[in-house]
C-alpha cells in the first residue's frame, strides 16, 4: 500500500507538470452546483472523465465568516489534490464544496444540498461543532465520511469519556477522521509540555461552550494531573464572552503562570494575545492545530504571536518533495502558505482515493456499497501523506499518527524537534 501511494504521488506530480493543474489567486473553493462541472475543465485536458463518470466527492465547511481560515484552506487543498488525480486518468473525481459559516444547522442544509446533488463520499465538515451534526447525518444515510479536521470525539461517536470512562454517543461506523481526536491533542499537549519542561506554573484558558476546546480540555487535565504539572488557573469563555479576557489573564497574572494553554481556535487566541499585551502580560503560550491560521488573521499584529508553540501534524517549511510540491501549488493557486487544514484535506483526498482504487469502486455502484467498501479499507490500510507517515484508522474511526511541535519564528511555523 504505501509503495503503491508513494509510486501515485510521484506520478501526480511528473503528471501535474506536464498537464498542468486549474486555479489562480482568484480560484473559488467552492464546486458549482452545475453537476457537468468537473474540478478539472475537461475541455482543456482530455484525461478528465465525464462528471457522470466521476466519483462524487462533497465537503461542507466555513467559506464565510470568523472561521473561514479553516473551510477555504480545507477547500483549497482538496482541490488541489481532486487535480492531480484527475490528471493521472482512470478513476475520476468531481468534487463540490458548501458553506457551512461555522453553523450547525447551515452544515447539515448544506449536506442535504450535497446529498441531492447526489454525493457518494462525504469529505465531511471542517470543524467540530458542525461535524457533530452532519456525521449524525452521514450515518443515518450510510454515507462514508472522513472530514480533515473536526477533530471532537463526538463527531465518531462510541468514544470513551476520558474522565468517566463511558460512552457517550453511540458509534458512527462509516465516520473517520484525518486529524487527531480531541484526547490526543490534549494528552500529547501536556506531554509535550511535561517534556519539554516548558512552564512551572500553568494556566488553561478553554470556551466551555464548544466541544473542540471543551474535549481538548478535558484530556489535556486528566494528562496534566498524571504528569504531576503545576495547573495554577483554569478559566473559560462563551461564544458570547470572548471579546474580553481580562479577568481570565488576569487569573492566570496573578497566580504567576508562566506558560497558558489555549485550547481554542485562532480568533479568540488574537484577542488574547493583543489584550495580554496590553497589559504587560508575556508568559509562553501553548495552542493547539486550531490556532493554525492566526498569522493570517486580518487586523492582527502578528508580531504579539512571535514564540507561540503549537502541536500541529504538518510543517509547510519541511523539505520532502511531496510537502514542497504541495506548498509551491498552493502559493501559485491561491498566494499563501497553506495550513494544516489545507494539507489534511489533501491527505483526505488522497486516501479516499487510495481506498476507492484498492476497493475497485465505480461511480455505479451504490451509495452503500461504496461506503461499505471504503470502510473495509480505512479499517485495515496504512497511508502516507503531508501530515503522516504510516497513517493507520482504529475501528472507532480515530486515526493514529504523530503530532508535530512547531513554533512561531519570525512570521512562520518552524519545527522544534
Amino acid at each position: 500500500m504505501k509503495k503503491t501511494l508513494a509510486l501515485l504521488l510521484a506520478v501526480c506530480m511528473m503528471a501535474a507538470m506536464l498537464a498542468g493543474c486549474a486555479g489562480g489567486d482568484d480560484a473559488d473553493p467552492t464546486k458549482p452546483a452545475d453537476p457537468t462541472d468537473a474540478v478539472v475543465d475537461n475541455t482543456t485536458d482530455p484525461t478528465v472523465a465525464p462528471a457522470e463518470n466521476a466519483i462524487k466527492i462533497g465537503g461542507v465547511g466555513p467559506l464565510t465568516g470568523g472561521a473561514a481560515i479553516y473551510g477555504n484552506a480545507a477547500a483549497n487543498g482538496a482541490k488541489i489534490a481532486a487535480e492531480e488525480i484527475n490528471a493521472l486518468g482512470g478513476l475520476q473525481l468531481d468534487l463540490n464544496y458548501q458553506d457551512d459559516a461555522h453553523d450547525a444547522e447551515k452544515s447539515v442544509n448544506a449536506y442535504n444540498t450535497l446529498k441531492g446533488w447526489g454525493m457518494q463520499v462525504f469529505l465531511g465538515s471542517v470543524t467540530s461543532t458542525p461535524g457533530v451534526a452532519t456525521s449524525q447525518e452521514a450515518n443515518n444515510d450510510h454515507i462514508f465520511y472522513l472530514t480533515p479536521s473536526a477533530s471532537s470525539t463526538d463527531v465518531l461517536g462510541g468514544v470513551a469519556n476520558p474522565l468517566t470512562g463511558t460512552v457517550d454517543i453511540a458509534r458512527k461506523d462509516n465516520v473517520f477522521q484525518m486529524c487527531f481526536v480531541d484526547p490526543n491533542q490534549g494528552a500529547a499537549s501536556a506531554q509535550y509540555i511535561a517534556d519539554q519542561t516548558l512552564g512551572t506554573k500553568i494556566a488553561v484558558i478553554y470556551k466551555n461552550d464548544d466541544v473542540y476546546s471543551t474535549g481538548v480540555y478535558q484530556s489535556f487535565d486528566a494528562k496534566a494531573k498524571e504528569l504531576g504539572l503545576n495547573v495554577v488557573s483554569v478559566t473559560t469563555f462563551t461564544e458570547d464572552t470572548k471579546t474580553d479576557f481580562s479577568v481570565q489573564l488576569g487569573d492566570a497574572q496573578s497566580k504567576g503562570a508562566d506558560l497558558v494553554f489555549l485550547p481554542m481556535y485562532y480568533d479568540a487566541a488574537a484577542l488574547i494575545f493583543t489584550q495580554a499585551n496590553a497589559m504587560g502580560y508575556a508568559p509562553k503560550w501553548f495552542g493547539i492545530d486550531g490556532m493554525d491560521g492566526i498569522l493570517g488573521v486580518e487586523g492582527f499584529d502578528t508580531s504579539l504571536a512571535e514564540g507561540v508553540m503549537l502541536l500541529t501534524p504538518f510543517n509547510a517549511d519541511a523539505e520532502d518533495e511531496a510537502t514542497q510540491s504541495f506548498v509551491a501549488k498552493y502559493k501559485a493557486a491561491y498566494g499563501e502558505v497553506p495550513n494544516q487544514f489545507a494539507a489534511d484535506a489533501y491527505d483526505c483526498v488522497y486516501a479516499i482515493y487510495a481506498a476507492l482504487t484498492n476497493a475497485g469502486v465505480t461511480a455505479d455502484m451504490s451509495v452503500g456499497d461504496i461506503c461499505d467498501a471504503l470502510i473495509a479499507q480505512f479499517t485495515s490500510m496504512t497511508f502516507d501523506g503531508l501530515t503522516g507517515e504510516g497513517m493507520t484508522w482504529a475501528a472507532d474511526g480515530a486515526v493514529t499518527k504523530s503530532p508535530k511541535g512547531m513554533v512561531i519564528q519570525n512570521g512562520a511555523y518552524v519545527g522544534m524537534d
